[in-house]
């Protein structure tokens, strides 16, 4: 992850928000449109990529696309009642990806607003790393944006243990949350931090509590009508989409 994307936070992506955020005039609203880009660059880069262009022209597609969707009037003109917000950035792209076919790929993309990106290379070096499978395009934008979700609620939960001086605590029981509790020794981690085993099986419990809300809290952010049943759905699809 780069540092610009680990410092930026996850975009509350309710569809009356970025509406309300597409006039672009406050500098409130350039920030909220910043964000947008900044997550939802690399899925649709990797949702470009594995449609069959190269990094040279999902670069440039995927700089354009965000060109377009930042144009005054098409987040209004969108239809909120059809869904997930990227649902309809993944039909959306499509669409523009099918029109794009029929233009000069020498034509300079961009105008409008400049969306921030990713660096070039930092996303192709990630694309790199993606599973040459037969994951469809589709598939590949969720799992892209499921891993950004995450990073960011991985990056919250460092940030809270920081402030509390127990950064070097939290890199030694982080496994815990892909491994599992019992992956860590609890004895060993007990001497280093002076600690006892009944405290850092305690702390364990807390850290794995605390990610849990974390998540919950992200994944609200980023859906309209965020009910209890809504977010499970979105965390039952996250887990789909990494594959678990």
């Amino acid at each position: 992850m780069t540092e610009a994307s680990k410092w930026a936070p996850f975009p509350t992506t309710q569809w009356s928000r970025l509406v309300a955020a597409a006039d672009g005039s406050a500098p409130a609203d350039r920030e909220a449109l910043a964000e947008l880009c900044r997550a939802y660059w690399y899925p649709l880069y990797a949702f470009i990529r594995r449609q069959g262009h190269d990094p040279a022209d999902a670069q440039d597609l995927t700089q354009a696309y965000f060109a377009r969707l930042l144009e005054r009037g098409l987040l209004a003109a969108a239809d909120q009642r059809k869904g997930r917000f990227r649902s309809f950035l993944r039909a959306d792209c499509r669409f523009f990806l099918a029109d794009q076919r029929d233009r000069e790929r020498a034509l300079k993309r961009g105008g409008g607003v400049a969306p921030a990106s990713l660096d070039a290379r930092d996303a192709e070096g990630r694309y790199r790393f993606e599973p040459a499978d037969e994951t469809t395009p589709d598939q590949l934008f969720d799992r892209a944006w499921a891993m950004t979700l995450l990073d960011r609620v991985l990056y919250l939960l460092e940030h809270e243990y920081m402030l509390s001086n127990r950064l070097a605590l939290f890199e030694r029981l982080k496994t815990v949350l892909t491994d599992g509790p019992r992956a860590l020794p609890y004895a060993a981690i007990a001497d280093e931090f002076a600690m006892t085993e009944a405290a850092v099986e305690g702390t364990v419990r807390r850290l794995r509590h605390r990610y849990r809300d974390l998540l919950r809290d992200q994944i609200a952010a980023t859906l309209e009508h965020p009910s209890p049943a809504a977010v499970a759905d979105e965390i039952r699809a996250l887990f789909v989409a990494l594959g678990r």
